[in-house]
């Protein structure tokens, strides 16, 4: 393994009933005003806001509504938070919703201390935000583990670049997975596959070889599988989905990066995709792994074979590594079709035009922690095997 350096600050509250038991008693460490911040609008009508804005009346808290924050959340968006977090010297942020509400929040925390542009910060300057509002979270959502981590991902849609940015670090996760039962089946599903993708980014990395981070690693990587399968036969099972939500937590808290170079490079892809089409994360995700995996397993076979092996139960007996791995890279797909998502762009139904195809190719991030670096050429050859 890798030297390393590893904290995580965020106090988790997991289970059913976790934000009427803890969120009263959370609040009292901030002041009185309170940014609540969530997406299109589907709390109104679950009973989620209800519930959290009675809390944050009982409690005396004055609420700043920010509503609206989007699937892929727009550096526009940010400065919109940004500005009115300032103007109403917000004392805590309230994230209510998914990753993407999360992420935007951390940014918005960051950006609303200082007076210079973040993206200028942290990309030209090379310098970390270091004061930030508090900010909380209520998972709604699952599948990006953005709640507890610091990075966020934001589209610029000026430049057409969906990239990193370096935010808050929530203070708190309220994980309650009966929360999960007020989102649609495919976007849980969506969800669940971002797991995944997250625990594979992390696995096909450097060093090669065992030890106790891919150990874990695998472990989960089994647990998400076997949980989604159950879901796919019976919708409303909560010890399923307490397990996806605990599983989605686990791939992005840092415990599977530990003493390791991550690859990530399936995610730079669909990020740059999703800017250029505004298409749902996890299923882009879904389409792009297999056919990027193909291009990556002759350069690790033996790294892809145990995966193979221990992941999706290939029997290795009298194959050779790439052989196991090929086998286990097409085991993934069918499991991909089993559970409702889409193995192409055209089942997504989206832009998958030459034209647009150049363009994420020509921008998206090449990593150094993948079995190789791959040539835009390559990346371009990847997209089109996924028409």
């Amino acid at each position: 393994m890798n030297n390393f350096l590893f904290e995580n600050k965020t106090k988790v509250y997991f289970g059913k009933g976790g934000v009427k038991e803890y969120l009263g008693c959370l609040l009292e460490h901030y002041g009185d005003t309170v940014m609540l911040a969530y997406g299109g609008g589907s709390i109104k009508h679950n009973g989620v806001y209800d519930e959290i804005v009675g809390i944050l009346n009982a409690e005396g808290k004055r609420i700043v509504e920010f509503p609206g924050i989007m699937p892929n959340p727009t550096y526009a968006k940010v400065q919109e938070g940004a500005k009115l977090a300032r103007e109403n010297h917000v004392d805590l942020i309230l994230a209510v919703g998914g990753g993407s509400v999360s992420d935007c929040c951390k940014v918005v925390s960051a950006q609303a201390k200082v007076d210079e542009d973040l993206w200028e910060l942290e990309n030209t300057k090379h310098t970390r935000p270091t004061a930030f509002i508090p900010l909380g979270t209520i998972v709604t959502v699952f599948g990006t583990g953005s709640e507890m981590n610091n990075g966020a991902v934001i589209t610029n849609e000026e430049t057409h670049v969906k990239g990193a940015y370096l935010g808050a670090m929530p203070m708190w996760a309220a994980l309650d997975p009966a929360l999960t039962l007020t989102v649609p089946h495919a976007q849980f599903m969506s969800g669940a596959f971002d797991t995944l993708s997250h625990c594979m980014e992390s696995y096909f990395g450097s060093p090669r070889g065992r030890n106790v981070t891919d150990d874990i690693n695998l472990a989960i990587q089994r647990n998400v599988i076997r949980n989604m399968r159950i879901i796919a036969d019976d919708d409303q099972n909560l010890d399923a989905r307490s397990e996806l939500v605990y599983d989605s937590a686990m791939a992005e808290n840092g415990m599977l990066k530990i003493g390791k170079s991550t690859d990530f490079q399936a995610h730079m892809i669909q990020h740059q995709y999703g800017a250029y089409t505004h298409t749902n994360h996890g299923m882009g995700l879904a389409v792009i792994h297999p056919a990027l995996y193909r291009h990556l397993a002759p350069e690790a076979p033996a790294q892809f074979a145990r995966w193979a092996r221990e992941v999706w139960g290939v029997d290795a007996k009298g194959k050779d590594d790439l052989t196991v791995a090929l086998e286990g890279i097409d085991r993934l797909q069918t499991f991909i079709g089993e559970m409702g998502l889409p193995t192409s762009f055209a089942e997504m139904g989206s832009d998958a035009s030459d034209e647009t195809l150049h363009k994420v190719a020509d921008t998206c991030v090449l990593t150094g922690g993948c079995a190789k670096k791959l040539e835009r050429s390559e990346v371009f050859q990847i997209l089109t095997e996924c028409l």
